[in-house]
């Protein structure tokens, strides 16, 4: 029989799963479908510079005061009022339902990362063959990408099926292949069938299928989640805290080194991320092949990062985040060289898919170790901490969006390649610093130091403690 806390991590996945199966493929189709004046890298730049405005002040508000099961939620309906704005697409619709899904979008990934934390901790102080929270933590967080990452199969999926429907597909001309890749600068791609928008009835299909997988989300978190910081939060508005205190919770953090020092590897996560969903399916996939292949080649990514998220959330108790790490930046590193001397044609069908499940498989390492370790390094902070992963990895999200347009596509991967350089100086002296120093949970911290004033003079009590 499963654990309560298992059972939750259960809900939150499939939650995630239902949700970002609507707006992981609206994102994929962004740059592709809504390619006029750049609307839709644009929308893109605002959901996540957005993101990061609610980063630094949201999270920790809303957490403290709805706890997390319930900020989960509002952070979903903000999400799905993004695939309304896709219903019909224009400046007026995009950006400012692009602004509220940016607005919840750090609160709803801030609950799910405590929230996670939390029931690892839990879980572990409840064992009793001395099963460290890092490791349960991990398990769990691998056990969610596992299930969430998969939305990117399904997402992309109904999108292939139903744009494949579209009767105006035509052949590609040499003269665009040659526009395709790193080969030319990559800013003009000509406008041709491969590029057009599909039908509009086709566009109105999908979005609908979207948005009601996205209420069903919101349904199952809302009817089978277990609010379990119900307690923390009702003594929080009982003794609140000045306002100060908590709205600048996400700031105060930043005096701590290490959360300065894992910046970079916070940023390259947007840098990756965005790369693969606005270059790789507009300048190679879009271009060579047409709009109605981004779903397939995004779904070999999505099927590769969840099962390599299960495989390396239970792989790091016996290797360490290190090892995987510096595994996900040489799988990156050999992508982006190869993606810099590639010139894609549809004659190489199978080097499509390739790259996004090479990219898929490192990106599994980034999403689960990345998360993981916010969690274990900043125990008491949770809220704050989550804040800032996902304000510095938004920054990364906006910084290459807001460039799209306006850089070559070499520029593009030199910069990606940069970043990942960068990271791979700057992340080691923090694992090796937690090596030395390791954090202890709070919750396994608070059972031990219970379990001492107890004492073993009544056996009964202990084990009350223990269950």
């Amino acid at each position: 029989m499963i654990s309560r806390n298992f059972k939750n991590v259960l809900v939150v996945s499939f939650g995630f799963l239902l949700l970002f199966t609507a707006y992981g493929g609206l994102q994929s189709l962004q740059s592709s479908l809504n390619a006029e004046q750049g609307m839709g890298v644009a929308s893109l730049s605002v959901v996540y510079a957005s993101i990061i405005i609610s980063s630094m002040f949201l999270p920790p508000l809303m957490i403290k005061n709805l706890g997390c099961k319930w900020t989960i939620v509002a952070g979903m309906a903000c999400y799905v009022s993004y695939s309304f704005g896709n219903l019909y697409p224009g400046w007026y619709t995009l950006i400012p339902t692009s602004v509220i899904l940016g607005l919840g979008g750090s609160p709803l990934w801030s609950a799910k990362c405590t929230y996670l934390t939390i029931s690892g901790n839990r879980q572990a102080a409840k064992a009793e063959d001395g099963t460290r929270g890092s490791d349960v933590i991990n398990q769990y967080f691998g056990i969610f990408f596992f299930i969430f990452q998969s939305s990117a199969v399904w997402g992309n999926l109904m999108s292939s099926l139903i744009f494949g429907q579209d009767t105006s597909i035509a052949d590609i001309s040499d003269k665009q292949l040659q526009t395709c890749g790193a080969a030319e600068c990559g800013l003009n791609i000509s406008v041709n069938s491969t590029t057009t928008r599909p039908a509009q009835k086709l566009v109105w299909t999908l979005v609908g299928c979207y948005i009601g997988v996205g209420v069903l989300a919101i349904i199952v978190v809302a009817v089978f989640l277990d609010n379990i910081d119900r307690e923390q939060t009702s003594r929080f508005r009982g003794n609140r805290e000045p306002f100060c205190q908590t709205f600048l919770a996400t700031f105060r953090l930043l005096k701590d080194w290490r959360l300065l020092t894992l910046i970079p590897l916070t940023m390259y996560s947007g840098f990756e991320q965005s790369f693969l969903s606005g270059e790789y399916t507009k300048n190679y996939v879009t271009c060579a092949l047409g709009i109605h292949y981004v779903g397939f080649v995004m779904m070999c990514f999505g099927a590769s990062n969840s099962l390599c998220s299960f495989f390396f959330g239970r792989l790091a108790r016996h290797t360490g985040r290190a090892a995987l790490f510096f595994f996900a930046a040489l799988a990156n590193f050999a992508c982006i060289i190869g993606l810099l001397y590639w010139r894609p044609h549809p004659d190489q069908l199978p080097v499509f898919f390739v790259f996004p499940a090479l990219w898929g498989m490192a990106d599994a390492i980034w999403q689960t170790q990345t998360n993981a370790l916010y969690g274990i390094l900043f125990p008491r902070e949770k809220e704050a901490a989550f804040a800032n992963y996902r304000m510095w990895e938004s920054l990364g999200f906006v910084i290459a969006f807001a460039y799209s347009t306006f850089l070559c596509l070499e520029y593009k991967i030199y910069i990606l390649l940069a970043v990942l350089v960068t990271t791979a100086v700057t992340y080691p002296v923090v694992e090796y610093y937690e090596y030395k120093n390791p954090t202890r949970p709070v919750e396994e911290a608070a059972y031990l130091s219970h379990k001492e004033a107890l004492g073993s003079g009544d056996g009964k009590i202990v084990e009350q403690t223990k269950l």
